[in-house]
């Protein structure tokens, strides 16, 4: 294959063609990276927060455009593209101000002169981009990766390389000097020649099964920082207040952009009295109600279809693989007459008493589980390998002490959907979620190494402070 090509999932239309990076393309853009790096190393700060700003205002005036080649290529409706663009601008500001506070430069005075912490780049980033949010997740790695001076060379997800292709074109407007950001297209087989190169730094969000694959093969690779964000198998533990209200955040965490967020809910925890069945019928009702549609249909769409038509055959086998190991089906996860093969409708299943695999299904799939009491909410909630994100539903202030400190995942939310997160805040989790190194906000704390540095302006008192140690 020479020739890779992305589609509208909704329409089965061509949406880019383009030529694919081999091994020797990608041997010359990492040396090519890696003469670029020491001049770019050592701009200024302020040069690098300046291209950044010319990158930013890029954005802006293409914001429309690249919002509609993310809707093209993902199927996602428009509303949530142009949400995801006004991510990636704001994004700058608050990497410039996470690069200042927290890989910036710091003095304090001492006895003999002062004490100096700085932050150095590490090199070569590659940066490995996800289909679901094509534009806003690997823009978070890329923009405090070249604030901190390192190069970069970006491979989109083979699902969405014209959302990689509008940003690599944002960059060159900006008027970065040759070799600090590249962009490389192509398949798997591109990307492992990518990070079997000489890099410094793999940056990647993706599927739990792809980051363990890199945990084991950067093993006895220490020298390259690895940073990972991953799936989750989100618990969201609705336990009181009114069903309405709650049902809508369930409704929110589970089937926005339709399934397919790595903060999703997948395990609705509900008790098993008469507020848990009333929850568990509204969140049916108004998963019956949601919008389903293609991207430029009026009146908008709340949901798109899933990425492509194998995603949602693989989709739809787990379902079935569910309801083999004793799940009752609540709401049934079909196509839709009509339309492509790419669109479902949002399932719901009952587990409760059911073995199932501790396991992520990235679509709109919902797996209820009742319990008798908030001990045994807990420990159901925690009775997973991953720990992205969690949330809880209740007007209780005890019990949402309890839960924030009792469940083990990176971002906990109360009374609000599971995939609410801030760009000011870190984003990660724990397990196979991630590897402890968050990402948004706390991005500049792999983007860079901290030195630190005892500094005098001459030699002056060191023997004499050693005279009094020494025989004779």
């Amino acid at each position: 294959m020479t020739t890779l090509r992305s589609f509208d999932p909704a329409s089965g239309d061509l949406v880019w063609e383009g030529g694919i990076a081999n091994a020797a393309a990608v041997s010359a853009a990492l040396l090519h990276a890696r003469k670029a790096f020491p001049g770019w190393a050592a701009l200024p700060v302020a040069a690098r927060v300046e291209a950044a700003r010319r990158y930013q205002a890029v954005l802006e005036a293409r914001k429309d455009a690249i919002a509609e080649v993310i809707s093209r290529e993902t199927g996602k409706p428009l509303w949530e593209t142009r949400a995801e663009l006004a991510s990636m601008i704001g994004k700058v500001g608050l990497s410039i101000a996470a690069q200042a506070e927290r890989a910036g430069e710091k003095r304090s005075g001492m006895p003999f002169g002062q004490a100096v912490l700085r932050h150095r780049p590490h090199g070569v980033m590659a940066v490995l981009g996800p289909f679901n949010f094509p534009g806003h997740l690997p823009n978070g790695h890329i923009v405090p990766a070249l604030l901190a001076g390192n190069t970069v060379v970006f491979k989109p997800s083979e699902m969405t390389p014209a959302t990689g292709a509008a940003m690599a074109d944002a960059w060159a407007e900006a008027g970065l000097p040759a070799g600090v950001f590249q962009i490389l297209q192509g398949p798997r087989e591109t990307g492992e020649a990518l990070v079997s190169g000489p890099i410094d730094g793999l940056l990647f969000t993706g599927s739990a099964g792809a980051g363990a694959h890199f945990r084991r093969a950067f093993a006895d690779r220490p020298d390259v920082i690895l940073a990972l964000e991953l799936g989750g198998n989100n618990p969201l533990v609705a336990w009181d207040g009114d069903v309405e209200e709650a049902a809508s955040v369930v409704v929110q965490s589970a089937f926005v952009t339709t399934g397919q967020r790595c903060s999703c809910a997948r395990r609705l925890i509900v008790p098993d009295n008469a507020f848990g069945t009333a929850l568990v019928e509204a969140v049916a009702k108004a998963a019956e109600r949601l919008l389903i549609g293609a991207w430029n249909d009026t009146p908008e769409p709340y949901m798109g279809p899933l990425v492509s038509e194998a995603a949602a055959a693989g989709a739809r086998a787990r379902f079935d693989g569910l309801v083999e190991r004793g799940a009752r089906i609540i709401r049934p996860f079909t196509g839709i007459e009509g339309r492509s093969a790419a669109f479902v409708t949002p399932a719901m299943l009952d587990v409760t008493g059911a073995f199932v695999p501790d396991e992520e299904i990235f679509a709109p799939v919902l797996q209820v589980c009742r319990v008798p009491d908030f001990d045994a909410a807990i420990r159901a909630a925690n009775n997973t390998r991953f720990g992205l994100s969690a949330g809880l539903v209740s007007g209780d202030d005890a019990l949402w002490d309890r839960f924030l400190g009792e469940c083990r995942a990176g971002v906990v939310n109360r009374n609000r959907p599971t995939t609410g997160a801030a760009g000011s805040m870190p984003f990660g989790g724990l397990g196979e979620s991630g590897n402890h190194r968050p990402s948004a906000y706390y991005a500049a704390d792999y983007c860079a190494y901290p030195v630190a540095s005892f500094e005098a302006a001459s030699a002056q008192g060191n023997a004499a402070a050693l005279a009094g140690k020494l025989r004779g």
